[in-house]
């Protein structure tokens, strides 16, 4: 449990980031390979990024206890980002919450097919086990040619 759950302080603003190695890997594969970052502009993008978060974050809760809303949905945040001046991203997060949602089907589609199997856990694992048996001696032949 947080501070925070435990009715102690919030985290300050200092407490927030975002994952250093993740924001370096993500810049990388946006840059050229021939451009690198500083550690000292990735840290300021780091700052940015929260700041945004915390910014959209702060005028979707304002737009949620308008509409008398205890959590905050995907559609607030889209409202927050118009009411910010940030409408030309709303077509691309309308997209993403599409994807996210149909990502979100496949999977439950997943959990079903597995419960339809009529299978046991044990027996779903006995089966994982042959499978591995049967790639393993495969793996060895392959390697004795």
């Amino acid at each position: 449990m947080s501070d925070h759950e435990a009715g102690g302080m919030p985290p300050s603003d200092d407490d927030l980031s975002l994952p250093k190695a993740t924001v370096t890997k993500m810049i990388s594969e946006l840059l050229p390979n021939d451009i690198t970052c500083a550690k000292e502009t990735r840290d300021l993008i780091i700052e940015c990024c929260v700041e945004f978060i915390h910014l959209v974050s702060s005028e979707a809760n304002e737009i949620c206890e308008q509409e008398s809303k205890k959590t905050i949905a995907p559609e607030h945040i889209i409202s927050a980002l118009k009411r910010l001046g940030f409408e030309s991203f709303t077509s691309e997060v309308e997209s993403v919450l599409k994807d996210h949602k149909q990502q979100q089907k496949d999977r439950e589609k997943k959990v079903s097919k597995l419960e339809s199997s009529g299978l046991t856990e044990e027996e779903l694992l006995a089966q994982q086990e042959a499978l591995f048996a049967q790639s393993r001696e495969k793996f060895r032949t392959a390697a004795q040619q």
